[in-house]
């Protein structure tokens, strides 16, 4: 679209817009992210964005409206029509023209809640907006809270490069060795090589036009890192600007006011010890003043589970995740550990005062007993045991990360 709006003379106005909305709901598309990109006649400052088929493309901090949108919109219907896998169940694309940016409103209650199909719609047709669902047309919601994400509170960036479309479908080469250079040598990018899983994050998992991503918060880095990077051949490449790792979708509540498929912070105090269940998933509960809620560490967040598993009771604790719907279970993205509880271990059964010997154990939780005298005692010998974890914040790993979730490398900046 990009491409074709340029050569027909209109200009690109600030950063194209990568935005994600609620990760958590059950009939999102894969990543749940919008593209959005602003289309003007050109004023002020320019700034490189991108390349496509070896032609520099920029974009421009000021600009003068256009009064007639149609040719716009033949081009991003032609395109759609185009490139969208329509075939794919999961393919519900929207797209929206606004002259006016929509209230931030909108796009808070997007990346926090739920919003409806009539809303959005009701919501366009108010604004005389142009736009057009597909299938099911969930895109739409999409698309119009794209344009109302205003970056004020936090942004990233995202330098995507794409593959020529002979290459779509098949594998892609994106050395790792490149990447983890990369990495070490632009401490202002985030993401890039999960060393501990032997996981390149830089590289998307399905068949799409994508050959890399690299995530940022400097956009001369990221253009420096790209040529770092040894992959096959680069088509064309653009610079998004992005909420991937703010967490915009998490909010800050108490556990009786927590609903399904929200995003939440909470606090609490470990009041169930951590369980490993069938397939790995690592489970305990955490209460506050208003209730008590189940926390997860499931099996995809991989050494994150030791971490938990390390909890126990009367550990106090700043959680944060999605919530799943059935049972009620936070989804764990990272945990702060506020303070810690002594953790004492038996070492040895009780003596007998009389014969000073070891008590035998009459059976489990029932006590202890010496076979001599028939002393009674329901105190081991105990001693204090070292905590394996620390007060402070643990995360998931990067093979693990949701794209909203902020990385510690982001809040420790």
């Amino acid at each position: 679209m990009i491409k074709r709006l340029s050569e027909k003379g209109f200009d690109i106005i600030d950063f194209p817009r990568l935005v994600r909305l609620n990760p958590n709901i059950p009939w999102k598309t894969r990543g749940n992210g919008a593209i959005c990109f602003k289309v003007g006649k050109r004023k002020g400052k320019k700034i490189k964005i991108g390349e496509i088929n070896n032609k520099d493309i920029f974009c421009y901090s000021n600009f003068s409206e256009i009064e007639n949108t149609s040719e716009i919109a033949k081009v991003v219907k032609d395109t759609i029509n185009e490139f969208s896998w329509f075939e794919d169940d999961n393919t519900n694309s929207g797209f929206v023209l606004l002259k006016k940016q929509p209230n931030y409103k909108l796009y808070d209650k997007a990346v926090k809640d739920i919003l409806s199909i009539d809303e959005i719609k009701s919501f366009l047709k108010d604004k005389k907006a142009v736009f057009k669902g597909y299938k099911n047309c969930r895109g739409l919601i999409g698309a119009t809270c794209s344009i109302a994400w205003n970056p004020t509170k936090d942004r990233t960036y995202e330098l995507i490069a794409y593959r020529k479309k002979d290459k779509w479908g098949s594998k892609r080469f994106v050395d790792d060795k490149s990447v983890k250079i990369m990495n070490e040598s632009f401490p202002s990018t985030f993401d890039n090589f999960d060393y501990s899983n032997n996981h390149n994050r830089l590289v998307p998992s399905s068949p799409c036009p994508i050959l890399f991503g690299i995530r940022g918060e400097k956009i001369d880095d990221l253009v420096d890192a790209k040529k770092m990077v040894i992959s096959g051949e680069i088509d064309s490449w653009i610079i998004f600007e992005s909420n991937q790792g703010t967490d915009e979708h998490l909010q800050r509540k108490k556990i009786v006011e927590v609903k399904s498929f929200e995003s939440v912070i909470l606090e609490g105090i470990v009041y169930g010890q951590p369980v490993t269940i069938k397939g790995g998933h690592v489970i305990f509960e955490i209460k506050d003043e208003t209730g008590k809620i189940d926390c997860a560490a499931y099996e995809p967040t991989k050494e994150f589970r030791h971490i938990v598993r390390e909890l126990i009771v009367g550990d106090m604790l700043v959680v944060y995740g999605g919530v799943r719907e059935k049972p009620l279970t936070v989804n764990l993205e990272k945990i702060f550990v506020k303070n810690l509880e002594e953790k004492f271990v038996k070492v040895e059964n009780p003596v007998c005062p009389k014969f000073g010997k070891h008590m035998k154990s009459k059976g489990e939780n029932q006590g202890f007993k010496c076979v001599r005298c028939r002393t009674i005692s329901d105190v081991p010998i105990i001693k204090k045991q070292d905590r394996m974890i620390k007060t402070g914040f643990y995360e998931v790993p990067i093979c693990a990360r949701r794209h909203l979730s902020k990385p510690l490398k982001r809040i420790y900046k």
